[in-house]
């Protein structure tokens, strides 16, 4: 399709969505039969009882709600070259690596076509309605993303992590092409082996090209911050660099450095300009619009985990708009981002209702075993966790978010993303998950912002060595603060979780006093540079927020690089 397609038809592409998302619970019925028929002969389903029907009601009586656990022994057999159909009609050729920081190592999941197919999908509806929104010419990106090396499992599949497969499919530079959104960076940088490298270079090129850059994205928002951090401390050598016309010798991989050698020209005026703007900034703040006068937008996964890094983007960005980037996982895509408008804490998610088949665990209290709902059966203002069953093998899998529905577009729900649903902290009857410990970290923080410090990044641990245990929560900070204000931080980070099984444990002592940790500058850093060590790559990092016995050597590190802690006397 996209070989005739030089610009995408945004108009097309919003039409289409508007009558498939009319009647949702149709489309869902014809996925779920398509997915059924294209795979009912591999050996998973052909052990369901299912023969031969597609429709929702047998599916659901037939085959069971799934973790990757009870995957786990399917997905080895396709990665270890098993020839019969296991999980899918097709052969399956590569295999995707989860991140790996909720567990502490990735996961193997399957990707062919079809997953790029819906990838491509969701890429093409959002870019619709950003682009009526915030229309760009056909300038440049300044992508901020990383390929890990691509290994080969056992039976000889591609394996590489789910964005290293997109970013490497032939299809995807076509697309970035029909959304006038190529990368500024040349291939040789994405693909680089070392991450430090790639990301000098991709901000080199983003100079070079300054006046073309439209937008600046990445996967995540954290990966946006940090390579604006990285600019605060290369900046000098970047502008000698185009200074003279040559590359730091610090890039030392050689496909690299000639791919550079092509772009890179003495440019004495620009070196000039660049040093005048930075020394011209105010503590960095609106560093993205000096430095590129055209952007329109910022793009990348700004929600859920991602939220904490907004306030230091926002500094970056000044007036720039923040536009959070779609809903997926390395499972699967579930939404797409139709209201670019909103700024990234509202940002809602759209189903598209023919990449997949959607079910809905229902979140109330007090019900042991839920049964799941459809698509078009949640309820506005109620949580659900999502099941996906997709077009690479995984049949009523739970995914593990939580998800808030806040409305329909036209009959198919916006969700918003509210948490992952394993990541806890729980020590008696409380129970806190990554939400809650990032409100409590925001409050906290403005006991610190007044000094003019901010929290670089943080973690947190059950510490359950002593009785009675009690919650860590580790601080990355940008500067010293003082002793008195430290332990107040920690009263209020007990005080802020209010979920009513914390708070009761608290005041008769069943859960210690909460401890905090303040770490080292670069505590979080050398985590990054772990997972990095074990094939993760930047584009897919997530900091793991709460770090537990499956993640011993990040706890590790953590706890070798405490600089103070203090524990709180709020009850």
């Amino acid at each position: 399709m996209l070989e005739k397609m030089e610009i995408l038809d945004v108009e097309k592409l919003i039409g289409d969505f508007e009558v498939m998302t009319k009647d949702a619970e149709n489309v869902q019925r014809e996925t779920l039969k398509m997915i059924l028929e294209e795979n009912g002969c591999a050996e998973y389903l052909q052990n369901m009882g299912l023969n031969g029907r597609t429709d929702p009601e047998s599916f659901k009586a037939c085959v069971p709600l799934v973790t990757h656990k009870d995957l786990e022994p399917y997905i080895q057999r396709v990665a270890d070259g098993a020839f019969s159909p296991i999980l899918t009609g097709k052969p399956i050729t590569t295999i995707s690596l989860s991140s790996g920081t909720t567990q502490g190592k990735p996961k193997f999941v399957p990707f062919n076509d079809e997953l790029m197919e819906t990838t491509l999908q969701i890429y093409h509806t959002s870019f619709a309605f950003r682009n009526r929104e915030f229309p760009i010419e056909n300038g440049k990106a300044l992508q901020f993303i990383y390929s890990s090396k691509h290994s080969k499992t056992k039976g000889g599949l591609f394996a590489g992590t789910a964005t290293t497969n997109v970013f490497r499919n032939s299809q995807f530079k076509k697309a970035m092409t029909a959304m006038q959104s190529e990368c500024c960076s040349p291939d040789e940088v994405i693909v680089g082996p070392d991450f430090h490298q790639s990301l000098y270079c991709h901000l080199l090129c983003g100079l070079i090209f300054h006046e073309e850059i439209q937008l600046v994205s990445s996967t995540f928002a954290y990966s946006i911050v940090l390579a604006f951090r990285t600019f605060e401390q290369v900046w000098e050598e970047l502008c000698d660099d185009i200074r003279e016309g040559v590359l730091t010798s610090r890039i030392t991989f050689p496909p690299v450095r000639s791919a550079m050698a092509k772009l890179l020209k003495p440019n004495p005026e620009l070196a000039d300009m660049i040093e005048k703007k930075c020394s011209g900034l105010n503590n960095w703040y609106g560093l993205i619009p000096e430095l590129f006068p055209n952007v329109k937008y910022i793009y990348g996964i700004m929600t859920g985990c991602m939220e904490p890094y907004l306030k230091k983007l926002r500094h970056y960005a000044a007036d720039v708009p923040l536009i959070s980037a779609d809903y997926g996982s390395s499972e699967g895509w579930i939404g797409a981002n139709i209201n670019p408008s909103l700024p990234p804490e509202s940002t809602t998610y759209a189903v598209l209702p023919n990449i997949g088949y959607f079910e809905f665990i229902p979140l109330k209290e007090n019900v042991e075993e839920p049964k799941p709902v459809g698509l078009t059966e949640v309820k506005v203002g109620e949580e659900y966790e999502v099941i996906i069953t997709s077009f690479a093998g995984l049949y009523r899998y739970r995914l593990g978010d939580v998800v808030k529905v806040m409305g329909f577009h036209n009959s198919t729900p916006e969700l918003k993303f509210v948490c992952r649903r394993n990541l806890m902290l729980t020590i008696n009857i409380d129970k806190n998950t990554e939400k809650d410990l990032q409100l409590a970290v925001e409050e906290a923080a403005k006991l610190i912002a007044e000094e003019k410090r901010e929290v670089i990044d943080f973690s947190s641990n059950v510490d359950v060595s002593a009785d009675p245990g009690h919650y860590v929560i580790f601080w990355e900070i940008s500067g010293e603060v003082s002793d008195e204000v430290l332990k107040e931080c920690c009263n209020c980070l007990d005080r802020s979780f209010v979920d009513a099984g914390y708070v009761s444990s608290r005041k008769v002592n069943a859960i210690g006093p909460l401890e905090l940790r303040v770490v080292w500058k670069g505590t979080f850093h050398k985590i990054l540079d772990h997972y990095l060590g074990l094939g993760a790559v930047v584009s897919q990092f997530k900091t793991p927020r709460c770090v537990g016995s499956t993640n011993n050597k990040v706890l590790q590190i953590l706890c070798d690089n405490v600089a103070k802690n203090y524990f709180s006397t709020a009850f």
